[in-house]
């Protein structure tokens, strides 16, 4: 069973986008990687989530837009660490 954390998807409210910077409909956006958890109707445990506002969101699901998968998940790795940091420096996640 994946790992499920309420907190951590409520936490992406009202963040700016971790790929544009834009605010407003930013959620915390699943990875659509088979090897980090993703299955067909599953999705991956959500501390592999990245917060992405609406448009950023469509264009790494690959909804709108030609991108290539290797550069949508190129940018759903970058907005994932920018994520990450911002757990732990707002402490939301924490080190004990």
């Amino acid at each position: 069973m994946a790992y499920r954390s309420p907190k951590l998807l409520a936490f992406a409210n009202g963040q700016p986008c971790a790929n544009c910077g834009l605010s407003g409909t930013t959620v915390a956006a699943h990875t659509n990687s088979v090897a980090l958890g993703k299955g067909t109707a599953i999705k991956a445990p959500d501390y592999y989530t990245a917060h992405l506002c609406q448009a950023c969101h469509d264009l790494v699901d690959g909804r709108t837009g030609k991108w290539s998968r290797a550069l949508r998940m190129e940018i759903w790795t970058r907005a994932y660490l920018r994520t990450v940091a911002r757990w732990f420096e707002s402490g939301v996640v924490v080190v004990k």
